[in-house]
Protein backbone atom coordinates (compact mmCIF):
# COMPACT_ATOMS: atom_id res chain seq x y z
CA UNK A 1 0.00 0.00 0.00
CA UNK A 2 1.36 3.45 -1.25
CA UNK A 3 0.47 5.37 2.28
CA UNK A 4 2.96 2.03 3.87
CA UNK A 5 6.13 3.20 1.68
CA UNK A 6 5.29 6.62 1.95
CA UNK A 7 5.96 6.44 6.00
CA UNK A 8 8.88 4.26 5.18
CA UNK A 9 10.18 7.09 3.21
CA UNK A 10 9.55 9.72 5.75
CA UNK A 11 11.11 7.33 8.78
CA UNK A 12 14.17 6.60 6.92
CA UNK A 13 14.56 10.76 5.73
CA UNK A 14 14.25 11.53 9.69
CA UNK A 15 14.45 8.98 12.35
CA UNK A 16 17.05 6.79 9.73
CA UNK A 17 20.28 8.49 11.37
CA UNK A 18 19.77 6.47 14.23
CA UNK A 19 21.75 3.58 12.62
CA UNK A 20 23.32 1.88 15.91
CA UNK A 21 20.16 1.96 18.15
CA UNK A 22 18.38 0.34 14.37
CA UNK A 23 21.41 -2.44 14.56
CA UNK A 24 20.85 -3.21 18.21
CA UNK A 25 16.95 -3.50 18.06
CA UNK A 26 17.87 -5.67 14.97
CA UNK A 27 20.42 -7.76 16.75
CA UNK A 28 18.03 -8.29 19.90
CA UNK A 29 15.38 -9.76 17.49
CA UNK A 30 17.38 -11.93 15.48
CA UNK A 31 19.48 -15.01 15.99
CA UNK A 32 21.97 -14.74 17.72
CA UNK A 33 20.10 -12.50 19.92
CA UNK A 34 17.61 -14.40 20.69
CA UNK A 35 19.97 -17.54 21.25
CA UNK A 36 22.00 -15.34 23.62
CA UNK A 37 18.81 -14.77 26.20
CA UNK A 38 17.93 -18.20 25.97
CA UNK A 39 21.34 -19.27 26.86
CA UNK A 40 21.86 -16.99 29.55
CA UNK A 41 18.65 -18.07 30.77
CA UNK A 42 18.95 -22.20 30.54
CA UNK A 43 22.56 -21.90 31.55
CA UNK A 44 22.50 -19.25 34.38
CA UNK A 45 19.27 -18.72 35.83
CA UNK A 46 16.05 -21.79 35.15
CA UNK A 47 17.08 -24.63 33.01
CA UNK A 48 13.83 -25.21 32.48
CA UNK A 49 12.84 -21.66 31.76
CA UNK A 50 15.40 -21.24 29.27
CA UNK A 51 14.10 -24.60 27.38
CA UNK A 52 10.59 -23.72 27.01
CA UNK A 53 12.00 -20.23 25.37
CA UNK A 54 14.00 -22.01 22.79
CA UNK A 55 11.00 -24.04 22.15
CA UNK A 56 8.80 -20.95 21.87
CA UNK A 57 10.85 -18.90 19.67
CA UNK A 58 11.67 -21.88 17.35
CA UNK A 59 8.40 -22.42 17.16
CA UNK A 60 7.68 -18.69 16.12
CA UNK A 61 10.51 -18.48 13.59
CA UNK A 62 9.21 -21.86 11.96
CA UNK A 63 5.67 -21.11 11.52
CA UNK A 64 5.98 -17.39 10.08
CA UNK A 65 7.88 -18.58 7.32
CA UNK A 66 4.99 -20.97 6.52
CA UNK A 67 2.67 -17.64 6.55
CA UNK A 68 5.07 -15.44 4.85
CA UNK A 69 5.51 -18.58 1.67
CA UNK A 70 1.84 -18.47 1.44
CA UNK A 71 1.43 -14.44 1.26
CA UNK A 72 4.94 -13.72 -0.95
CA UNK A 73 4.99 -10.09 0.05
CA UNK A 74 8.27 -8.73 -1.28
CA UNK A 75 10.20 -6.68 1.94
CA UNK A 76 10.15 -2.77 0.79
CA UNK A 77 14.29 -2.81 -0.06
CA UNK A 78 13.59 -5.24 -2.74
CA UNK A 79 10.23 -3.96 -3.94
CA UNK A 80 10.93 -0.13 -3.97
CA UNK A 81 14.80 0.11 -4.08
CA UNK A 82 14.58 3.26 -5.50
CA UNK A 83 12.91 4.83 -2.66
CA UNK A 84 13.70 2.26 0.26
CA UNK A 85 17.08 1.41 1.74
CA UNK A 86 17.79 -1.93 3.90
CA UNK A 87 19.65 -0.30 6.16
CA UNK A 88 20.16 -3.03 8.67
CA UNK A 89 22.27 -4.79 5.12
CA UNK A 90 24.70 -2.10 4.31
CA UNK A 91 27.86 -3.84 3.06
CA UNK A 92 26.00 -7.25 2.08
CA UNK A 93 26.48 -9.47 -0.93
CA UNK A 94 23.20 -9.15 -3.11
CA UNK A 95 23.30 -12.60 -2.31
CA UNK A 96 22.49 -11.87 1.11
CA UNK A 97 19.65 -9.41 0.83
CA UNK A 98 17.84 -12.04 -1.83
CA UNK A 99 14.54 -13.40 -0.92
CA UNK A 100 16.22 -17.18 0.43
CA UNK A 101 18.24 -15.07 2.75
CA UNK A 102 16.46 -12.48 4.24
CA UNK A 103 12.72 -14.13 3.57
CA UNK A 104 9.84 -12.70 2.68
CA UNK A 105 7.74 -9.58 4.27
CA UNK A 106 5.06 -10.47 5.60
CA UNK A 107 4.79 -11.09 8.90
CA UNK A 108 7.49 -9.65 10.60
CA UNK A 109 9.54 -12.42 12.84
CA UNK A 110 11.12 -9.64 14.53
CA UNK A 111 7.89 -8.24 16.23
CA UNK A 112 6.52 -11.93 17.05
CA UNK A 113 9.81 -13.02 18.35
CA UNK A 114 10.71 -10.05 20.97
CA UNK A 115 6.95 -10.64 22.55
CA UNK A 116 7.47 -14.14 22.39
CA UNK A 117 10.28 -14.56 24.42
CA UNK A 118 10.12 -11.66 26.45
CA UNK A 119 6.55 -12.14 27.78
CA UNK A 120 7.30 -15.47 29.23
CA UNK A 121 10.61 -14.90 30.53
CA UNK A 122 8.27 -11.47 32.24
CA UNK A 123 5.58 -14.35 33.44
CA UNK A 124 8.48 -16.77 34.72
CA UNK A 125 10.47 -14.18 36.64
CA UNK A 126 7.69 -12.28 37.85
CA UNK A 127 9.06 -9.19 37.79
CA UNK A 128 7.61 -6.27 37.13
CA UNK A 129 10.37 -4.50 35.43
CA UNK A 130 10.82 -7.78 33.00
CA UNK A 131 7.09 -7.01 32.12
CA UNK A 132 8.06 -3.32 31.03
CA UNK A 133 11.20 -4.27 29.03
CA UNK A 134 9.08 -6.80 27.08
CA UNK A 135 6.53 -4.15 26.37
CA UNK A 136 9.41 -1.78 25.45
CA UNK A 137 11.08 -3.83 23.56
CA UNK A 138 8.02 -5.13 21.85
CA UNK A 139 7.29 -1.32 20.64
CA UNK A 140 10.69 -0.41 20.06
CA UNK A 141 11.74 -3.49 17.52
CA UNK A 142 8.57 -3.56 16.58
CA UNK A 143 8.76 0.50 14.95
CA UNK A 144 12.42 0.18 13.96
CA UNK A 145 11.79 -2.80 11.43
CA UNK A 146 10.26 -0.53 9.19
CA UNK A 147 13.35 2.26 9.48
CA UNK A 148 15.43 -0.19 8.48
CA UNK A 149 13.70 -0.84 5.26
CA UNK A 150 12.75 -4.34 6.49
CA UNK A 151 8.83 -4.50 6.87
CA UNK A 152 6.17 -2.87 5.90
CA UNK A 153 3.60 -1.27 9.42
CA UNK A 154 1.32 -3.91 8.60
CA UNK A 155 4.09 -6.36 8.88
CA UNK A 156 5.13 -5.51 12.18
CA UNK A 157 1.48 -5.18 13.46
CA UNK A 158 0.60 -9.25 12.40
CA UNK A 159 3.86 -9.64 14.24
CA UNK A 160 2.89 -8.87 17.15
CA UNK A 161 -0.71 -9.99 17.11
CA UNK A 162 1.12 -13.69 15.59
CA UNK A 163 4.03 -13.52 18.48
CA UNK A 164 1.13 -13.35 21.20
CA UNK A 165 -0.92 -16.24 19.27
CA UNK A 166 2.21 -18.20 19.54
CA UNK A 167 2.13 -17.56 23.09
CA UNK A 168 -1.70 -18.96 23.38
CA UNK A 169 -0.98 -22.38 21.23
CA UNK A 170 1.78 -22.90 24.24
CA UNK A 171 -0.53 -22.10 26.82
CA UNK A 172 -3.21 -24.63 24.74
CA UNK A 173 -0.75 -27.41 24.67
CA UNK A 174 0.20 -26.75 28.57
CA UNK A 175 -3.29 -27.24 29.54
CA UNK A 176 -3.98 -30.10 27.01
CA UNK A 177 -0.92 -32.10 26.15
CA UNK A 178 0.63 -33.65 29.53
CA UNK A 179 2.96 -36.01 28.11
CA UNK A 180 5.94 -34.82 26.95
CA UNK A 181 7.25 -37.06 24.27
CA UNK A 182 3.62 -35.96 22.87
CA UNK A 183 3.78 -32.09 23.11
CA UNK A 184 7.00 -31.93 21.54
CA UNK A 185 6.03 -34.70 18.44
CA UNK A 186 3.38 -31.85 18.12
CA UNK A 187 5.60 -29.08 17.43
CA UNK A 188 8.01 -31.16 15.09
CA UNK A 189 5.12 -32.38 13.02
CA UNK A 190 3.61 -28.67 12.84
CA UNK A 191 6.80 -28.00 10.64
CA UNK A 192 6.30 -30.87 7.81
CA UNK A 193 3.78 -28.74 5.55
CA UNK A 194 6.30 -26.47 5.26
CA UNK A 195 8.75 -28.80 3.78
CA UNK A 196 6.53 -29.27 1.06
CA UNK A 197 6.30 -25.01 0.03
CA UNK A 198 8.88 -22.89 2.04
CA UNK A 199 12.10 -22.25 0.43
CA UNK A 200 14.19 -19.72 2.77
CA UNK A 201 16.58 -20.77 4.74
CA UNK A 202 15.00 -18.97 7.95
CA UNK A 203 12.53 -22.13 8.19
CA UNK A 204 14.84 -24.99 7.83
CA UNK A 205 17.27 -22.81 10.30
CA UNK A 206 14.22 -23.24 13.05
CA UNK A 207 12.97 -26.66 11.82
CA UNK A 208 16.69 -27.82 12.83
CA UNK A 209 16.56 -25.92 16.56
CA UNK A 210 13.43 -26.97 17.25
CA UNK A 211 14.73 -30.82 16.68
CA UNK A 212 18.18 -30.31 18.03
CA UNK A 213 16.02 -28.74 21.05
CA UNK A 214 13.70 -31.62 21.37
CA UNK A 215 16.22 -33.74 21.24
CA UNK A 216 18.94 -31.98 23.81
CA UNK A 217 16.21 -31.82 26.16
CA UNK A 218 15.77 -35.87 26.72
CA UNK A 219 19.05 -36.43 26.56
CA UNK A 220 20.54 -33.47 29.02
CA UNK A 221 18.22 -34.78 31.57
CA UNK A 222 19.03 -38.52 31.15
CA UNK A 223 23.21 -38.52 30.72
CA UNK A 224 24.30 -34.43 31.87
CA UNK A 225 21.69 -33.11 34.53
CA UNK A 226 23.82 -29.94 35.19
CA UNK A 227 22.40 -27.39 37.64
CA UNK A 228 22.05 -23.85 37.53
CA UNK A 229 25.25 -21.67 39.01
CA UNK A 230 25.17 -18.44 40.95
CA UNK A 231 29.16 -17.70 40.44
CA UNK A 232 29.62 -15.06 37.85
CA UNK A 233 33.30 -16.28 36.32
CA UNK A 234 31.31 -19.69 35.52
CA UNK A 235 27.81 -17.48 34.09
CA UNK A 236 30.61 -15.82 31.67
CA UNK A 237 32.30 -19.06 30.63
CA UNK A 238 29.20 -20.80 30.38
CA UNK A 239 27.59 -18.51 27.73
CA UNK A 240 30.46 -17.34 26.16
CA UNK A 241 32.08 -21.23 25.39
CA UNK A 242 28.52 -21.78 23.63
CA UNK A 243 29.42 -18.82 20.91
CA UNK A 244 32.25 -20.29 20.91
CA UNK A 245 31.18 -23.47 19.70
CA UNK A 246 28.19 -22.63 17.47
CA UNK A 247 30.66 -20.28 15.73
CA UNK A 248 33.07 -23.61 15.44
CA UNK A 249 30.66 -26.38 14.46
CA UNK A 250 28.56 -23.54 11.90
CA UNK A 251 32.48 -23.61 10.41
CA UNK A 252 33.40 -27.67 10.57
CA UNK A 253 29.25 -28.87 9.68
CA UNK A 254 29.86 -26.80 6.48
CA UNK A 255 32.91 -27.81 5.21
CA UNK A 256 32.21 -31.12 3.81
CA UNK A 257 29.71 -29.27 1.00
CA UNK A 258 30.40 -27.41 -1.65
CA UNK A 259 29.71 -23.34 -1.19
CA UNK A 260 27.79 -23.21 -4.13
CA UNK A 261 25.49 -26.19 -2.79
CA UNK A 262 25.09 -24.55 0.33
CA UNK A 263 24.12 -21.21 -1.07
CA UNK A 264 21.59 -22.71 -2.95
CA UNK A 265 17.91 -23.12 -2.87
CA UNK A 266 17.76 -26.40 -3.37
CA UNK A 267 15.76 -28.62 -0.69
CA UNK A 268 18.73 -30.88 -0.40
CA UNK A 269 20.52 -27.18 0.38
CA UNK A 270 18.12 -26.50 2.74
CA UNK A 271 17.71 -29.94 4.46
CA UNK A 272 22.01 -30.27 5.10
CA UNK A 273 21.19 -26.16 7.18
CA UNK A 274 18.57 -28.14 9.24
CA UNK A 275 20.61 -30.73 9.80
CA UNK A 276 23.92 -28.60 10.80
CA UNK A 277 21.54 -26.40 13.39
CA UNK A 278 20.17 -29.34 14.91
CA UNK A 279 23.62 -30.97 15.84
CA UNK A 280 24.57 -27.71 16.94
CA UNK A 281 21.63 -26.68 19.17
CA UNK A 282 21.62 -30.25 20.24
CA UNK A 283 25.65 -30.23 21.49
CA UNK A 284 25.48 -26.74 22.79
CA UNK A 285 22.16 -27.52 24.82
CA UNK A 286 22.85 -30.83 25.59
CA UNK A 287 26.43 -32.34 25.93
CA UNK A 288 28.12 -29.23 26.17
CA UNK A 289 27.29 -28.98 29.57
CA UNK A 290 29.11 -31.45 30.59
CA UNK A 291 31.79 -29.40 31.48
CA UNK A 292 30.26 -26.94 33.38
CA UNK A 293 31.29 -28.66 36.75
CA UNK A 294 35.15 -27.39 35.26
CA UNK A 295 34.09 -23.97 35.52
CA UNK A 296 32.82 -24.01 38.80
CA UNK A 297 36.70 -24.28 39.86
CA UNK A 298 37.67 -21.00 37.94
CA UNK A 299 38.63 -17.89 39.77
CA UNK A 300 37.74 -20.22 43.76
CA UNK A 301 40.39 -19.16 46.51
CA UNK A 302 42.42 -21.64 47.71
Amino acid sequence: MEWEVRLIEWLQAHIGGLGILVDVLAFLGGEAGLLMVVLIVMFCWKKEVGQRLALITSAVNMWLPMIKAVVLRLRPYMEYPDRVEALTLKGMSEAKKSVLEQGYSFPSMHSASIPALYFTLAKEAKKKWLWILAGALTVLVGISRPIAGMHYPTDVLAGWALGFCVLGIFYLLDRYVHKEWLYHTILLISAIPGLFYVRTTDFFTSVGCMAGMVAAIHFERKYVNFQETKRVPAMILRVLGAFIIYFVLNTLLKLPFDKEFLAGASLAALLVRTGRYAVIMFFITGVYPFVFPLFEHIGKKR
